[in-house]
């Protein structure tokens, strides 16, 4: 069965740029979410992972490999997955697929992981130019940030804290003030994004038992 993974990053963004001709025949899961949160945090995206064994998913089409997200580490991750599920990935900008007669494609595996770090450094530019942005609005004094007595979603947390999540995944994870030196934050917040990947991993081990 062949699906399509559609991303963006708010929800009042189109989404008919990622559709591709052939769509019809594709099943869609469309999440509208930032790309800094982690694709199994993502609803469709855990979605689409719990259904590939009962559906027989052996086809995942997406736009451009940005749609899997801005992180390097778990861009390849998901794509590591996907192979370990049997699942070939297909970039439509790239016209190249994850998998050939069953074995890994290493052109792909090359281009792609030069692409995803293209993107993480787009997305850490946008940020820096956030940073400014608000600072500049701090000092015209025109700054009101979020409003108050709203709440934060765990996802819009964690979604401003990428480089953290990108260390705290990894095989052999640094101490969490080394974390927080790279990341530019309190070892405090290294600590609260930790709890929170925890209490969604929970979450998510309680549902699937």
């Amino acid at each position: 069965m062949k699906v399509r993974y559609i991303r963006v990053s708010t929800l009042t963004q189109n989404i008919e740029r990622q559709l591709a001709k052939e769509y019809k025949d594709e099943i869609l899961y469309i999440d509208k979410i930032s790309g800094a949160v982690p694709f199994l945090f993502r609803p469709e995206g855990k979605k689409l992972f719990s259904e590939i064994p009962g559906k027989k998913i052996n086809y995942l089409s997406i736009s451009s490999i940005d749609r899997l997200g801005r992180n390097t580490l778990d861009i390849l991750e998901t794509i590591k997955k996907l192979h370990s599920l049997n699942v070939c990935l297909k970039v439509d900008n790239l016209g190249l697929e994850s998998l050939m007669n069953g074995k890994e494609n290493p052109t792909f595996k090359l281009i792609v992981s030069v692409l995803a770090n293209v993107s993480e450094m787009e997305r850490d530019t946008m940020l820096e130019r956030q940073k400014e942005g608000i600072a500049l609005a701090k000092a015209k004094g025109v700054y009101k940030g979020r409003e108050k007595n709203t709440v934060e979603s765990a996802e819009q947390f964690l979604a401003k804290y990428s480089t953290v999540i990108k260390h705290l995944k990894k095989d052999s994870p640094i101490p969490l003030a080394d974390i927080a030196k790279l990341a530019e934050c309190s070892k405090n917040t290294v600590i609260k994004v930790k709890k929170k990947l925890e209490e969604i991993e929970k979450i998510e081990a309680s549902s699937s038992s």
